[in-house]
């Protein structure tokens, strides 16, 4: 056998199959909700191409758990923040509903300059504080 070993396995396979298995730990540690508003809309925009037929794809369930995710990690601060008598951005009811159309028009709202830059979590933040200002 030539080359290097490296923990058992050949060098050349190794080279090989690292990059790949660190891009999909890459990929896989994604935590749902940190993805950017660009991001987000690219996505949506391309399935929403599919018209009625798009909300039954596998990639819009995707898009719908980032969008949840989001909301989670924005009520489990909001909660904490409360909790410890902190001043909290906004103040909504304890149920409501958002409309996928009510969601992308928020994003949209963002500058494309800054899309890129604005996590989805920040950008439920900002909805919440437009929607239910604090008296």
């Amino acid at each position: 056998m030539s080359g290097v070993r490296v923990r058992g396995f050949r060098s050349g396979w190794a080279a090989r199959a690292l990059p790949a298995m660190l891009a999909g730990a890459l990929l896989c540690g994604m935590a749902p909700g940190e993805m950017s508003v660009a991001g987000f809309l690219a996505r949506a925009d391309s399935i929403m191409r599919l018209g009625p037929l798009a909300m039954a794809t596998p990639e819009a369930a995707r898009l719908k758990n980032e969008v949840i995710a989001a909301g989670k990690r924005y009520k489990a601060r909001h909660d904490a923040d409360r909790k410890a008598g902190r001043r909290t951005t906004s103040c909504p009811p304890e149920t409501g509903s958002l409309t996928p159309e009510q969601w992308l028009a928020h994003l949209r709202s963002y500058p494309p300059a800054i899309r890129p830059k604005i996590s989805l979590t920040a950008a439920f933040d900002g909805l919440m504080r437009k929607r239910y200002p604090c008296p």
